[in-house]
């Protein structure tokens, strides 16, 4: 029996990365880091035109270049089975997908139009810069005030809610109001930027088998949908993305990069690499900007009696991208008389798609700025506004929340800031020649939970695995699997592998909406859970058994351990009870889910996170540039597997809000439909000199009704009201309010 065992982890303790060591080493391998052998590389060769048609395309110079191997584009790219509704993925929107090198067709700037493909990265970059293409441009638009004209209401999108349920009389309660406050306020398009760009390499196995490695959030979504556009089963496609070096969203759907490297690879029958440059990162998914107008109407106190809460964003002319806007408010704050529209207006770009809290970050972003506003016009604290409008009730469907410990992160983030000592009146504060501003803001974001499949296997020698299909897009997925199983089965960390990231694998949503830590963790949960019921009673027929006699809710682990909860001294090793077994590994594989039935806004009850957010800015009278100097974020969301982690992912959620606040904002020339800040030269986003020290409180909130493990999950919490904080902390100083993000020099001085 091996005593010498560390002690295995347990939830809630602050363990450093999984699989910290792997990427700070360089051992970790990302999509474009596989190299098999005769691997040919693929260059993009991207529209230059918005809107109309390839006339021509002179491949005559890239075929000359040395090396070059293939121009693939409309005209000789291998016969496709499918129509629209094999480009369909789990993250779709509603309408037609875009199909790459599918006609002569060009929807939007940067489209890709030809690959091609070489022996080397050179020479296919050569290649593709000799490439001459013609095009029959139409007549486009980009330009979102242009098409508010054409904006329309969203049909009914499976994934999103829609128009939201109108409450009371709320244009009547607006008028009657004593204390007003009407504005509309605007948010640019925003890159999601992660560090590592789209990229795939394929390779090609006879009987058209692939084996794929793809910068995706979805293994299996990747998966299903190579093999219906390609006419393949899916067990001729295996995707894996073992790493991925951040996402963000971008992600989520199937990007052409990866289609462009798997038809290659079939076309030439060998390996094949096709990556995004960074500008090409910029012709692909964004967060669509916005427009939102908020009318409040409330008592001299500050209660609410109306709400009209109106708000559009951009979509693709080809789909309907549609994300929750104008509901939060109305859901988050206690209101008698509430209403909201929610349309979309149609641009000649590629479909938006889900970035960092999408839909929230947008809507609560935006509405707690006008919240802030009315604060000011009713003589009342924010944060007392806050308070005197809380919600004991999903205030839209008229329902109980699981569990809502606002209230208390709210008194706990304004202890821990100070915000008692804060003076009401605008440029009231100061230290020297900067003016000192504090502002504050509240966030809701959806506590979800979907339906994941795990593997746990422990070995002869105490060694356990655990496998799902999820990835890890730098959120510790894989630290939350092995922590779980760890707590589980009593087994020590370093005595634990983790697999995950591969389509072959135990099935898994997309890793994305914050629910993967409550999903995965509750799978490896139910699976080491199974593994240890088969060890009981394996233990109780040995002989001699320390555990004789005891049910299985009378034991314990611990210390790669089976022992006695009444007597620890009573113990056998799992290795010694698997090796009794007389098979190789014990093993099982289960699957959590949430109750079955009804949709998330027809469940009985609300499952949210929430947050109350303290900012404070410095900036210099002269010349107005704002520095933010103190965070401080409370944050309900659950059990916390992981303090540490979890910690680290508020605040990479407030990093981008600061971001989303003052630096992030992608221009578009409408001349050319082409997004002009396609560099991190030209798109601000913040370094390390603009964040200052972060805070993050964790108020205990377990919520069994969410997850069977109590965990609400916190990757977009850290976006949602952080950026309105920012804003408004800003007012605060200077007395100057703006309302179109982000807020920057010019703004201020204007």
């Amino acid at each position: 029996m091996n005593t010498n065992m560390s002690a295995s982890p347990r939830i809630g303790d602050p363990i450093d990365r999984f699989d910290g060591e792997a990427k700070v080493t360089g051992s970790a391998r990302y999509a474009a880091e596989h190299f098999p052998p005769g691997l040919l590389y693929g260059w993009i060769v991207s529209s230059s035109v918005t809107r109309g048609r390839v006339t021509g395309i002179d491949e005559t110079a890239a075929r000359g270049v040395p090396g070059v191997v293939e121009v693939i584009s409309h005209r000789n790219r291998r016969q496709l089975p499918g129509g629209d509704d094999s480009y369909k993925d789990e993250m779709g929107a509603s309408g037609k997908p875009f199909r790459p090198l599918f006609d002569d067709k060009v929807l939007f700037s940067g489209q890709p139009v030809a690959l091609v493909v070489a022996h080397t990265l050179e020479a296919a970059r050569d290649g593709a810069s000799l490439i001459r293409v013609s095009y029959e441009s139409a007549i486009h638009n980009t330009d979102f005030a242009l098409a508010l004209a054409e904006q329309f209401a969203p049909q009914s999108d499976p994934r999103e809610s829609q128009e939201p349920e109108r409450r009371g009389v709320p244009d009547q309660a607006l008028a009657q109001s004593p204390r007003h406050h009407a504005a509309t306020y605007c948010h640019p398009a925003e890159h999601h930027n992660p560090m590592e760009m789209h990229a795939a390499t394929v390779i090609w196995e006879p009987g058209d088998r692939l084996s794929v490695y793809d910068k995706t959030q979805g293994t299996r979504n990747a998966q299903s949908w190579l093999a219906r556009v390609f006419g393949l089963k899916e067990d001729q496609v295996r995707v894996r993305s073992e790493f991925v070096g951040g996402a963000f969203g971008s992600g989520l759907r199937p990007q052409y990069h990866v289609f462009l490297a798997a038809l290659a690879a079939l076309m030439l029958q060998r390996p094949v690499r096709v990556g995004m440059t960074r500008q090409q990162m910029f012709t692909h998914v964004y967060r669509p900007p916005a427009v939102q107008s908020v009318a409040l109407g409330a008592n001299a106190d500050g209660s609410l009696n109306a709400i009209v809460n109106n708000a559009t964003h951009t979509t693709s002319r080809f789909e309907s991208y549609t994300q929750t806007v104008v509901d939060w408010g109305l859901t988050h704050y206690k209101c008698p008389n509430a209403s909201g529209v929610y349309t979309l207006a149609p641009v000649d770009t590629y479909t938006p798609g889900d970035m960092r809290a999408p839909g929230a970050a947008t809507g609560v972003n935006l509405f707690e700025i006008a919240m802030d506003e009315l604060a000011y016009a009713a003589g009342v604290d924010p944060l007392a506004l806050r308070l005197v409008n809380y919600a004991d009730r999903d205030e839209m469907h008229d329902r109980p929340y699981t569990s809502k410990a606002l209230r208390e992160a709210l008194e706990a983030g304004a202890q821990r800031f100070g915000w008692e000592a804060r003076v009401s009146a605008p440029r009231s504060m100061r230290e020297g020649r900067e003016l000192v501003g504090w502002g504050m803001a509240t966030g809701v974001w959806e506590a979800s939970f979907e339906k994941t499949s795990a593997r746990a296997r422990l070995a002869q020698d105490g060694t356990l695995e655990v496998a799902c299909a999820m990835t890890d897009i730098g959120t510790g997925t894989a630290t939350v699997m092995a922590q779980v199983a760890g707590d589980t089965l009593g087994v020590p960390l370093e005595r634990i592998r983790v697999r995950l990231g591969d389509s072959d694998l135990p099935e898994s949503p997309v890793e994305g909406g914050s629910w993967g830590a409550a999903s995965s963790g509750a799978a490896v949960h139910l699976a080491c859970r199974a593994v240890g019921t088969q060890l009981h009673k394996i233990a109780a027929g040995m002989a001699p058994s320390p555990i004789a006699g005891a049910a299985f809710d009378g034991v314990a682990f611990g210390d790669g351990h089976m022992m006695l909860k009444t007597d620890p001294a009573r113990r056998v090793s799992l290795a010694d009870i698997v090796r009794a077994s007389g098979k190789d590994c014990i093993e099982a594989e289960q699957a959590a889910e949430p109750d079955q039935g009804e949709s998330a806004d027809k469940a009985p009850k609300a499952k949210n996170t929430h947050s109350a957010v303290f900012v404070e800015v410095r900036i210099d009278e002269e010349l107005p540039i704002v520095r933010v100097t103190r965070i401080v974020i409370a944050v309900a969301a659950g059990r916390i597997i992981n303090s540490k982690t979890a910690r680290s992912q508020v605040i990479g959620g407030a990093v981008m809000a600061v971001g989303m606040a003052l630096h992030e904002e992608t221009v578009m020339d409408h001349r050319f439909g082409r997004f002009m800040t396609h560099n991190f030269a030209d798109y601000h986003i913040p370094v390390n000199a603009d964040i200052p020290g972060i805070e993050v409180l964790f108020i205990d909130e377990p919520d069994a009704e969410v997850s069977p493990l109590g965990v609400k999950g916190v990757g977009e919490i850290g976006v949602v009201g952080t950026a309105a904080a920012v804003a408004n902390a800003i007012y605060h100083a200077t007395g100057k309010r703006v309302r179109s993000l982000p807020v920057t020099m010019d703004k201020l001085l204007g």
